[in-house]
């Protein structure tokens, strides 16, 4: 079992699959490039890394991020380190949690990502 442990969002959305899940890894990245965390992805949270969902470690000190996934046509990576503050992280279980488009924005933003919530509204009942 993996350990707990200002980019627009659309840089990290396959253009081919933009509704591609955005999955948070319990597991801390340390030295880990593409290949050592699409095995990390297909090895230890049994996940396929070449759907396009976006999979997304952290350091131990939870000041870094990695990201990566498939676009169509080869692995990408992404990293971010923020300078005086940590990512706020959640308590994963089972070695992934899904995030939303705006969470993860507020995530990656240095944001704490639990303050985002979607707007409710209702369908209209007619249309002019």
């Amino acid at each position: 079992m993996p350990e707990n442990g200002s980019a627009p969002i659309s840089a990290f959305t396959n253009a081919a699959n933009p509704s591609a899940p955005l999955r948070l890894c319990g597991a801390p990245h340390n030295r880990k490039g593409h290949d050592g965390l699409a095995a990390l992805v297909k090895n230890e949270l049994h996940r396929n890394p070449f759907t396009g969902a976006v999979f997304v470690f952290r350091s131990r000190k939870a000041d870094r991020l990695k990201l990566i996934y498939w676009d169509g046509s080869g692995l990408v990576m992404a990293y971010k380190r923020l300078e005086e503050h940590t990512f706020t992280w959640p308590d994963i279980r089972d070695g992934l949690m899904t995030l939303g488009h705006a969470q993860f924005e507020a995530l990656f933003a240095g944001l704490d990502w639990r303050r985002v919530r979607a707007v409710e509204a209702r369908a209209p009942t007619a249309i002019e």
